[in-house]
């Protein structure tokens, strides 16, 4: 019963300092008597919490704050936070930016590269290549110089004399005879050359194209005739050079040169 009466009293006492409160906030905000300028200023709309300073009584009875003053106190807030979202998104697109140029440098960097080791295995290939093929040219250049070597080594086997008459170049029947007789011989044969030197009266080129032109229809002959290689005939328009025989005349002679199998290898 007591605890109630204490109880009761302590409230008592809260309301009237309340009261109490409120009214000495009114009584301030109240101009002075007798200035005959009642109600010059108006009265304030705004509730406790709009105050910087609300009074004990509006503490205790109102404890929530209104909608504007969260708001005003928070707006600074929230613009804070949006300006910092832009700044983020601002430096987050940046940063793409500079990502995506960096990752098309690395595939520039990366395509030049490469394209130089293109480049690079090609080189090689080609210099493999031509060390290949100056290997073989050094080998068959031996091979030739051990032919050249042998040409000395190659002795007269036979001499053909072929007449023409003057201006004339075409072979007669006793030119093929003979031709046939020293060719026949031939087939299957290996180690042998054909010297086919051209004579002819006159002066000068003409002389010497006239000689080339008997010349040559003896190597046709042979060649289609009896399918001489070509390379074993060596073929010489002399013109009306003289020889060491002291024979003269419009004439061809052909000379059949023989080595041994050995040496021509």
């Amino acid at each position: 019963m007591k605890n109630r009466i204490f109880m009761s009293l302590l409230l008592s006492a809260g309301l009237a300092l309340a009261a109490f409160g409120q009214q000495t906030s009114s009584n301030s905000g109240a101009p002075p008597a007798g200035t005959g300028r009642v109600g010059s200023q108006p009265a304030s709309n705004q509730g406790f919490w709009d105050g910087d300073q609300p009074s004990l009584g509006a503490l205790i009875f109102h404890p929530f704050a209104t909608k504007e003053y969260v708001r005003r106190h928070v707006q600074p807030i929230r613009d804070r936070v949006n300006e910092l979202d832009e700044i983020t998104a601002t430096n987050s697109k940046m940063i793409k930016d500079v990502d995506a140029r960096a990752q098309h440098g690395i595939q520039l960097g990366s395509d030049k590269a490469n394209l130089a080791d293109g480049h690079a295995s090609d080189a090689a290939n080609k210099a493999q290549v031509a060390q290949q093929t100056s290997a073989a040219l050094v080998t068959r250049l031996a091979a030739d110089e051990t032919k050249v070597g042998n040409i000395d080594q190659y002795k007269s086997e036979s001499q053909t004399e072929i007449r023409f008459r003057p201006g004339q170049t075409v072979l007669s029947k006793d030119a093929k005879d003979a031709l046939n007789d020293m060719a026949g011989q031939l087939k299957n044969q290996h180690g042998y050359i054909i010297e086919v030197q051209g004579f002819s009266s006159g002066q000068g080129q003409a002389a010497i194209a006239n000689s080339r032109k008997m010349a040559d229809s003896v190597l046709r002959y042979l060649v289609l005739n009896y399918e001489i290689p070509a390379y074993r005939i060596y073929v010489i328009g002399m013109g009306n050079a003289p020889v060491a025989q002291g024979a003269k005349g419009t004439r061809v002679e052909v000379s059949l040169l023989k080595c041994d199998l050995a040496m021509a290898q």
